[in-house]
């Protein structure tokens, strides 16, 4: 699906969430700033002006077996929610499927796990359990019709099958997404997209990492990610 670029939305995005990222990482540090960058992130893909064509409702999770690419700063927030929110049998639970997640997709090559659907560890009952600390890759996907979404669960070997999706909301969930991840960059933190049970497993299993990723040092010492290029931000 072929869209045209909203300059003036991508552009006033990309300007208010970099200053604003930048004052935020550089007084709260880079987890806290990003915790309060999530309800700027939801609000501007809330108010989209093409956010009422989007199907996703709850109930609805054929995108909770798909892969997701996390950064460091995603994986330490997500950790601290389920240590305030999760009670300790969820905690578990949520542990023992990332340990199994980890096993099974850590020899995976990308075009490899894109093939196979592995639940997210934090699907219980047809629900996120961590909703609010979610991802950005979960945050930004949305579709208009969950027909497409249902074949690539129904059809993981097609990687040719693209979900309608509402440009609007695609543009202003990745500007942002963009902005805040390259400010941090520049501020000198590791950005490079990680596979989430992997580096939860990895963040888990070494509880230095954290204090090596707020120290601007690699933090999964066992992980090689990837760098994943700003889709927005050359304009």
């Amino acid at each position: 699906m072929e869209i045209e670029i909203d300059e003036g939305l991508v552009r006033g995005i990309i300007a208010a969430e970099t200053a604003q990222a930048a004052a935020e990482i550089g007084q709260l540090g880079p987890i806290a700033a990003y915790e309060r960058s999530r309800s700027r992130h939801d609000e501007r893909v809330n108010t989209a002006a093409d956010a009422h064509t989007l199907a996703c409702k709850n109930g609805c999770y054929w995108c909770c077996y798909f892969t997701v690419d996390v950064r460091a700063v995603e994986v330490f927030s997500i950790l601290g929610f389920m240590e305030r929110e999760l009670s300790a049998a969820e905690q578990a639970r949520v542990r023992g499927e990332i340990e199994a997640n980890s096993t099974l997709l850590q020899g995976l090559s990308e075009p490899e796990r894109m093939r196979r659907n592995v639940k997210c560890p934090f699907l219980a009952a047809g629900r996120c359990t961590i909703y609010e600390a979610r991802p950005q890759t979960c945050r930004n996907y949305h579709a208009t019709d969950v027909t497409g979404c249902r074949a690539s669960y129904e059809q993981p070997d097609n990687i040719d099958i693209d979900p309608d999706f509402a440009p609007l909301v695609y543009q202003a969930g990745g500007a942002h997404v963009d902005a805040f991840c390259s400010t941090l960059q520049q501020l000198g933190y590791d950005t490079n997209a990680y596979e989430l049970s992997t580096a939860l497993a990895a963040a888990i299993a070494d509880p230095q990492s954290r204090a090596r990723f707020v120290a601007k040092q690699i933090p999964f010492v066992t992980l090689t990610g990837n760098e994943i290029p700003t889709e927005f931000c050359d304009l």
